[in-house]
């Protein structure tokens, strides 16, 4: 019998898988010798231009803004979740807003029902950082963890950092609701976190990589897919345009704006020397696509495998 949750993730998933546009849905990008690794979204952020862009040269950012045809006063950038399988792994990176962040984010259920997958599958959870759109989804609808058999894997900097009764004063008022929101959801999964630190193999084939600035721990991890380099980016690259064509100017989005621009100069010389193929968060087509090297540190997103 199917008990009241159930029902109630059943039908609502069912309702919005037909209520949302196409770019909700679930997008398989990549099958390398027996890995299989899907984007999944949680729909999209609407947030003030001018949150990120106050702090660059204007005249400047109007050429680079007019040439990605963008304009006005919001960005809408998705939010791109990557799901791995491997054998009996089932790996999530990152777990969405869940219902409580904003309306046009939180869509992953459906994305997950379109694959045939539920929260019980996942084996492990790895965080790359605790901003909303990353880990509010940690909770259900019932305030209960919604990956019930998942191991959580965390940076133990960016664990220390959210759980810090310090931070919701430290913050700023503009964010210290995220320091609540993580610290009241971090709780309830405490019991089931494992806490690593910069260049371990949290996972066979998965390493982490220091990549601070955004957050104080922020985390991305290198993959090794079947002989294949990627690397799962979070937040360290926030878009595909300024964050590649300008890496070094500073974005309002991050917490510590200087060290956010060396760690985006750092990993994106790291992505190209390697060859990696890019999973983003925030980037555009399913998030998945490689990073080409221009002149004066500046650099070019190219979608697609």
């Amino acid at each position: 019998m199917m008990n009241r949750r159930g029902f109630i993730q059943s039908t609502g998933a069912a309702t919005l898988a037909l209520a949302l546009p196409q770019r909700l849905q679930a997008r398989t990008t990549l099958e390398r010798a027996g890995t299989r690794i899907d984007m999944l979204s949680d729909g999209y952020l609407e947030l003030p231009a001018d949150m990120m862009l106050e702090n660059m040269p204007q005249e400047e950012l109007a050429e680079v803004l007019a040439r990605h045809g963008l304009s006005g006063d919001q960005f809408e950038p998705p939010c791109n979740l990557v799901l791995l399988r491997d054998g009996p792994r089932v790996v999530m990176f990152d777990i969405g807003a869940g219902p409580d962040f904003m309306p046009s984010a939180g869509h992953m259920m459906q994305a997950m029902d379109s694959l045939g997958v539920v929260p019980e599958d996942i084996t492990h959870l790895v965080i790359t950082h605790a901003h909303p759109d990353h880990i509010w989804g940690l909770l259900d609808d019932f305030d209960e963890p919604l990956l019930r058999n998942a191991e959580v894997m965390m940076g133990r900097a960016e664990w220390d950092y959210w759980m810090d009764p310090d931070t919701v004063e430290s913050i700023g008022a503009a964010r210290q609701s995220f320091a609540v929101g993580a610290q009241r959801r971090l709780v309830e999964v405490e019991d089931h976190v494992t806490l690593f630190e910069d260049g371990a193999e949290v996972l066979p084939g998965i390493q982490a990589m220091s990549t601070p600035g955004h957050t104080p721990g922020h985390m991305s991890f290198v993959l090794d897919a079947g002989g294949q380099g990627l690397i799962v980016t979070g937040d360290a690259l926030v878009n595909h345009h300024l964050a590649f064509e300008r890496p070094e100017w500073h974005s309002g989005s991050d917490d510590d704006l200087e060290q956010a621009a060396q760690t985006r100069l750092r990993l994106l010389d790291r992505i190209t020397a390697d060859d990696l193929t890019i999973l983003g968060f925030h980037l555009p087509e399913g998030g998945i696509g490689r990073a080409e090297r221009l002149a004066d540190n500046r650099y070019r997103f190219h979608a697609g495998v």
